[in-house]
């Protein structure tokens, strides 16, 4: 399947800015900045009041924000408590 080009010069202005927000979106994700990411597709939004693609990748950086306050929520007590050790050890 052959990629199509597609002329800018024909697309409106907002079907341009979409389309950047989409993608910024993209970018933010594959590296892992889903916060970043969620506000470029909320600025999609913008241009596509309620379209589905753009939802669903809110919804799927939502549920990414969420496992990684999980993550932290976990992971921060448990190295102040092997800190504490250290220390209590080292006293």
């Amino acid at each position: 399947m052959a990629h199509e080009e597609v002329n800018e010069e024909k697309l409106s202005h907002e079907e341009i800015q979409y389309r950047y927000y989409i993608q910024r979106g993209f970018d933010f994700t594959k590296i892992e900045l889903f916060r970043s990411a969620r506000e470029h597709y909320k600025q999609a939004l913008s241009y596509k009041p309620g379209d589905p693609f753009v939802l669903e990748r809110i919804d799927a950086c939502n549920q990414q924000i969420r496992k990684d306050r999980t993550k932290v929520l976990i992971l921060v007590p448990l190295v102040l408590g092997l800190i504490a050790a250290v220390i209590a050890l080292n006293v």
